[in-house]
């Protein structure tokens, strides 16, 4: 079999035109109608990294940057990733008079997608600094039990210490599928925690329960929220998600409990 006929050889049609049309909204309410009343499932932001970001200038010259677009967990709608990938294809070979100007019209068609005000932050493609996770890493820590879907009764409360406590953990191994086209995601997720200890080894277990798991990056942030919420109820919870960049996008969802709690976005070195 040649790469052509493969899989591998599955073609993708991308606009040299500008073309909003190709912009997807997802209803967020399908996925939440679970733990829609939920204190937190809709507050906070989800963050993109937009790597291949170019357009041409009024002379008709390429342009190139890093965006940083701002979603609001309030939006009706979540945006498909791969149409967001082929909506800045198509900016690629139309001319803006500056980049405010192209500001405008991108806040302009995703905020239309989201029903909410989205906003776009441009960088200098060497401007975005790497971060490096802050907190207690749980990725050596060894589970009593492992499964293949999530399951919120992995989560446990620390029987040694029952202390209350506040706490920041975070673990590489977070990994889940895309519904749409099935590719695993990788990333990073962020748990800002306060209240009765929990047990570090059955976060880590409910992490890698993701593994097989199909959802949107979004999605699996705000069950992860749902489930640690409802099982640890702790006084306070952020859950923060760092995914790697598919497609030239990174997708970083963050939900809290309180507006306090609410991280600045940052980038990391896998992504």
């Amino acid at each position: 079999m040649s790469v052509e006929q493969s899989l591998l050889g599955k073609e993708t049609e991308y606009p040299t035109e500008y073309q909003p049309s190709v912009l997807f909204p997802i209803a967020r309410a399908e996925s939440r109608k679970n733990y829609a009343d939920l204190a937190g499932i809709s507050q906070g932001l989800d963050w993109w990294h937009v790597f291949e970001l170019s357009w041409l200038n009024s002379a008709g010259i390429p342009q190139v940057a890093i965006g940083r677009i701002t979603l609001p967990a309030t939006s009706n709608y979540l945006i498909e990733s791969k149409s967001l990938k082929l909506y800045f294809n198509s900016l690629n070979f139309h001319q803006f008079s500056s980049k405010q100007a192209l500001i405008d019209l991108v806040e302009q068609d995703l905020s239309q997608a989201a029903n909410a005000k989205v906003t776009l932050q441009l960088f200098d493609v060497d401007a975005l600094e790497i971060s490096r996770p802050q907190g207690i890493c749980i990725d050596d820590l060894t589970p009593e039990r492992l499964e293949n879907h999530p399951n919120a009764g992995l989560l446990k409360h620390d029987t040694e210490q029952q202390e209350h406590v506040e706490i920041s953990l975070f673990s590489h191994l977070l990994r889940s599928n895309c519904p749409v086209t099935g590719q695993p995601d990788w990333g990073t997720v962020f748990i800002r925690f306060q209240g009765l200890k929990p047990c570090y080894r059955s976060i880590l277990a409910y992490i890698i329960s993701y593994r097989q798991h199909n959802g949107f990056h979004e999605q699996c942030v705000e069950q992860m929220f749902a489930d640690i919420w409802t099982q640890l109820q702790p006084d306070k919870l952020m859950v923060y998600a760092a995914y790697t960049r598919r497609g030239g996008l990174d997708i970083n969802p963050c939900r809290v409990s309180d507006l306090s709690w609410m991280p600045n976005p940052i980038r990391l070195a896998r992504q």
